[in-house]
């Protein structure tokens, strides 16, 4: 008797990662998977509903979800049979870049609120069956930024740490319940969105910031992050196909995913715990050599080293 499909909660499915991950599950070829592919805003889901074709409606539905609302949650979750979820995929999340003085709190805790309590919020949803069932799997998408900070993406990288440190405490519990969790840390994902972010914050004022910063930001920052896209940045299909194999693999207690180019930072922090190691490399690449950090990343634009995310 062939197993039933596992229910797959995906959040964040208007675009990117989440969308190809839907489609992607729901077009397995052994239709082991029952895809709820949820957004914030429905009325998105156009591209989604074309990108799945015939699978809407069968292996795929589309529902409306607002990781930062307990109501919107529980809505969803009630839509589903038996309320069971199977595998939850944390996928929603927003960016902020820029120099901190021209932030508000308030635009910092939004961050805060769909990058970590969004996830928080959706883990303690289904972990009550998850529990009673003695079953699931957590996927949640993080980012290098949670292993390594980076100029900039201060408050963005804070709320990965956060993500990081919170489901790596969770996976010692519920290993106990023989419920997994999985790290996913891809580096700069290539979007529409990431485009104009990027070309709106080149744009923005940033008030409050001096003007040296301002510099740093805009004649430092931006081209080197530009750069940095061009050429080790991944698609969203890149990423999905990751994921999926991550869903369909053995799960050990907790696993993660990193993008592989980015071992040699990553080995920063090993060499010294400290972290002043990596923190001075990184400021000397941008500040002192900036040449070659561009030698650098053209480097890895041109292919020399292929490894990206990649299941170890």
């Amino acid at each position: 008797m062939a197993d039933l499909p596992r229910t797959v909660l995906i959040s964040g499915c208007s675009s990117g990662i989440g969308l190809e991950l839907a489609v992607q599950l729901a077009r397995d070829s052994r239709q082991r998977y029952q895809v709820v592919a949820t957004m914030r805003d429905l009325g998105k889901k156009g591209t989604l509903e074309a990108a799945a074709g015939d699978t809407l409606g069968q292996t795929l539905t589309v529902a409306q979800l607002d990781v930062c609302s307990d109501d919107s949650v529980a809505q969803c979750l009630s839509c589903i049979q038996g309320g069971e979820v199977d595998v939850l995929v944390n996928n929603a999340g927003v960016g902020l870049v820029g120099p901190l003085e021209g932030f508000s709190l308030t635009t910092m805790q939004s961050v805060f609120d769909t990058n970590f309590f969004g996830a928080v919020r959706l883990v303690k949803a289904v972990l009550p069956g998850m529990k009673r069932r003695r079953q699931g799997h957590i996927v949640v998408v993080s980012s290098v930024m949670g292993l390594q900070g980076v100029m900039f993406n201060d408050v963005y990288a804070a709320s990965k740490f956060a993500l990081e440190g919170f489901f790596e405490s969770l996976a010692i519990q519920l290993l106990q319940f023989n419920i997994f969790v999985s790290l996913v840390e891809p580096g700069p994902v290539a979007t529409d969105f990431e485009g104009k972010l990027l070309e709106q914050v080149s744009m923005a004022e940033f008030p409050g910031t001096d003007p040296d910063t301002l510099h740093y930001f805009r004649d430092l920052y931006l081209p080197a992050s530009r750069e940095l896209f061009h050429s080790v940045g991944q698609s969203p299909q890149d990423v999905a196909q990751v994921i999926v194999k991550v869903i369909s693999s053995a799960r050990p207690p907790l696993r993660r995913q990193t993008n592989a180019r980015y071992s040699a930072l990553t080995a920063l922090k090993t060499t010294d715990p400290s972290g002043s190691l990596y923190v001075r490399t990184a400021h000397s690449l941008l500040f002192r050599w900036p040449r070659l950090l561009s030698l650098g990343l053209r480097c890895l634009a041109c292919g020399c080293f292929r490894s990206r995310v990649s299941p170890r």
